[in-house]
């Protein structure tokens, strides 16, 4: 089935249903006939005993308070999201933008850049164009919006950012998306930022997406890979009847809607190496990830899948089968999408994958992967089943029925509550602001979902209470974690689309330990580690964590580490897999701490926020 139909005339339902059928075995090229996103077709709607769609209900009177609404008293909902119109026309107008975590000033607190969107208008210079925000982070539980200070307004129809430091400066730098040209914003170190992007050869255009830098060839500077979504046409959008898409209406349960991505043409990948003199050269299709069948990226990120210490390359595709690219070591990748098991879904259907998280659910040492999905279709859990093959396990862990009703966007595997076993939360919304005037079961905007991992078995649905963070209903898009107040418990950024910023501060009552790890690398590897990883063990569990960037929903997290430790007072080992292959020990003194390690150097900085005493810096490296 599909997300909509575009038919003609009297075209039948089978008829256009017929190229997914088809895609199972072989990769899809561009199907002519067929519009819309394929889903596994319409649901009965599910609701709640006030008869609200379970979207926006289904709360509880009382229970644990996990997440507080605090995007008021911190200053983001002075921020406000646009794009497009209220009633979107256009495609373009419906998907959202990401929201990127990074510590720009270099002070020790995450701050927080949240992508814009725009309008025709803005784009056409008829009306001033929306700014992005940069929310400097005060330390007090307060951000300042300081983006027109530093230099990142974007003022472009923005949709996607990732946080990379290219240049190995030590400072953080932020690549943005955009529907035309990119940015490249190249950190000044003082507060600053210049647009670097047309000199460095990366700024493209048409219509890129969720992007993510990571050293793919192993020569110590982070590459950028650039996913593309739909070349878009502003003068000939897809409308009914047009060139562009040439279907007489566009429909979803019956209700006109806009059209695509079906039926129109991908916008192709690009990945960019880094030549080390602040230019970057596309090699897309030396490299084997140009997306010659052009499917809709979305969601991108660099992670080491089978554990042979080089990053691999994950793509989601809205509608078409998901990109999964096998490092080879010589510059090149594999296309593994199909044979690893990640290109569909257990049906042998490809599905619209919007979000994706990597993760290590189940504490194995293999990062899992997570990608959301419209609704009328199920969130898929894929398992690594070592080696980077992959297998569906979301009804099996209890993830599928509960999202089917859902729209879902961005995604992370976050250990809330730090009991050691990472969970997972998504962030929910739909793209038709029509859903509400159908009794569908389902609504434009939607609540969150927070699933507990109960020891890598199972994950259960944690109740929203109502008047909590779990219980706010907006039509989410882009979000990113992390630990926004430095007290060892992760937070959520959502960039709704059409709505003010929220921040989801956890404020989980559990009273475990934790502890954070920000890596800073030596001279032959990335300076701010993506791509290592982080083996800890405490309290009999081994953990595995990964420095990332991008994922998500074209969003970028927190960069530090983060590992719940439970009941466990100590750390018994940590084992840092640095990108380019050196692996070195360190002992973690105390716990309830944010610990900076410098590879080779071990513990050169701690924090901790709610120590009655300044801790000392000792340090204790170890290395094979």
């Amino acid at each position: 089935m599909l997300r909509y139909l575009c038919l003609t005339g009297v075209a039948t339902l089978l008829a256009a249903a017929l190229p997914f059928a088809s895609h199972a075995q072989n990769p899809p090229s561009q199907q002519p006939m067929a519009s819309g996103s394929s889903t596994g077709g319409a649901h009965a709607g599910v609701y709640d005993a006030e008869h609200r769609p379970i979207t926006a209900g289904g709360f509880v009177k009382s229970g644990p308070v996990v997440y507080e609404d605090v995007s008021r008293q911190s200053g983001l909902a002075a921020w406000n999201h646009v794009m497009g119109n209220a009633e979107p026309k256009y495609i373009i107008e419906a998907n959202g933008s990401g929201v990127c975590l990074l510590d720009y000033n270099e002070d020790g607190w995450l701050d927080i850049f949240l992508v814009n969107g725009s309008t025709y208008d803005a784009m056409s210079g008829k009306t001033t164009p929306p700014h992005a925000a940069l929310f400097r982070n005060n330390h007090d539980g307060t951000f300042t919006n300081v983006a027109g200070v530093a230099g990142v307004t974007n003022d472009r129809w923005g949709f996607g950012c990732a946080v990379g430091d290219y240049n190995n400066d030590g400072w953080p730098d932020l690549y943005v998306t955009n529907f035309g040209k990119n940015r490249l914003y190249r950190n000044n170190h003082d507060g600053t930022f210049t647009d670097v992007a047309e000199k460095a050869g990366v700024a493209l255009g048409n219509w890129s997406t969720g992007p993510t830098f990571g050293d793919y060839d192993g020569d110590g500077r982070l590459d950028l890979f650039v996913p593309g979504y739909i070349h878009y046409d502003m003068a000939n959008p897809p409308t009914p009847g047009s060139k562009a898409i040439g279907y007489a209406v566009c429909i979803f349960r019956g209700a006109p809607v806009m059209c695509g991505p079906r039926g129109l043409k991908g916008e192709p990948d690009h990945l960019f190496h880094n030549n080390g003199d602040g230019t970057f050269t596309d090699v897309s299709v030396k490299a084997g990830v140009s997306d010659s069948s052009g499917h809709y990226g979305f969601s991108s990120t660099f992670v080491d899948l089978n554990n042979d210490g080089k990053v691999d390359l994950v793509v989601a595709d809205d509608s078409t089968p998901n990109y999964l690219y096998i490092n080879k070591g010589n510059g090149t990748f594999q296309d593994e999408s199909y044979a690893s098991g990640f290109a569909l879904n257990q049906d042998g259907r490809e599905f619209a994958a919007m979000g994706l998280a990597a993760g290590d659910y189940d504490n194995d040492g293999w990062e899992d992967l997570f990608v959301t999905d419209f609704s009328d279709d199920y969130y898929v859990l894929f398992h690594n089943d070592g080696d980077a093959g992959f297998s569906d396990v979301s009804y099996q862990a209890g993830i599928a029925q509960d999202t089917i009703p859902f729209l879902g966007w961005g995604d992370a595997f976050i250990d809330y509550d730090n009991d050691g076993w990472k969970d997972l939360f998504t962030v929910n919304g739909h793209v038709y602001p029509g859903v509400d005037k159908h009794d569908w079961g389902t609504s434009f905007a939607q609540r969150p979902l927070l699933f507990h991992n109960d020891h890598g078995k199972k994950f259960t649905l944690v109740p929203a209470v109502e008047n909590t963070g779990l219980a706010l209903v907006a039509p989410g898009r882009g979000a990113a974690f992390g630990d926004l107040f430095n007290d060892g418990k992760i937070d959520v950024v959502i960039n709704p689309v059409a709505g003010h910023a929220i921040l989801l501060r956890d404020v989980n009552p559990d009273k475990n330990h934790w502890v954070e790890l920000k890596l800073v690398g030596g001279p032959k590897g990335p300076r701010d580690a993506v791509g290592a990883t982080v083996y800890l063990s405490a309290g009999g569990v081994r953990q595995r964590g990964d420095v990332l960037s991008g994922g998500s929903y074209m969003s970028s997290n927190d960069q530090r580490v983060h590992f719940g430790l439970g009941t466990a007072v100590t750390v018994e080992k940590v084992e840092i897999h640095w990108p380019g292959g050196d692996v070195e020990r360190v002992h973690l003194p105390a716990v309830d701490r944010i610990f900076t390690i410098t590879q080779d150097k071990g513990i050169t900085g701690v924090l901790c926020t709610e120590c009655k005493k300044p801790d000392q810096n000792p340090t204790s490296p170890g290395r094979n």
